[in-house]
């Protein structure tokens, strides 16, 4: 059984509509509804709200993508969802950091240029290429021998 957020009697009567709080009259919703439990347990609502829809939000690219050689198709790029060592490696804070001052870059060829000097950039570049465009036995063999 559920108390009154006013008076404390046993109610199951009525919801706040904005915080959900039990009540068991007009006379204790009037007192509830302007007070701070109220009022707070609206915002913190609202900011769920909020963080839902920023979730479902994507931005909006400013040109359709057009196909080139160097396109990477969509079934590719969904698999880097599920490789675990690019997961791995997005746990540095580091990486993190650098892939979101390329993203802002308004010379993004000098950021990329930059980034590259970069173990860690570079680690997960030769990640996302394994996943993406995997090598070839023959071109494996070719990389050892190069160590």
């Amino acid at each position: 059984m559920e108390f009154c957020v006013n008076c404390s009697e046993k109610t199951r009567k009525y919801k706040c509509s904005k915080c959900f709080a039990p009540y068991c009259s007009v006379t204790c919703y009037r007192a509830h509804k302007d007070s701070p439990e109220c009022t707070a347990a609206q915002n913190a609502q609202l900011i769920e709200e909020t963080h839902a829809q920023q979730a479902d939000y994507e931005e909006p690219t400013l040109h359709a993508p057009f196909s080139t050689d160097d396109t990477v198709q969509l079934e590719k790029l969904q698999q880097l969802d599920k490789s675990q060592e690019l997961r791995n490696l997005l746990h540095n804070p580091h990486l993190r950091s650098l892939l979101q001052q390329i993203d802002v870059a308004i010379n993004a060829h000098s950021a990329m240029a930059a980034a590259m000097q970069e173990p860690t950039f570079l680690e997960f570049a030769n990640a996302c290429l394994q996943v993406v465009e995997p090598m070839t036995e023959a071109e494996r063999a070719e990389l050892e021998l190069c160590y």
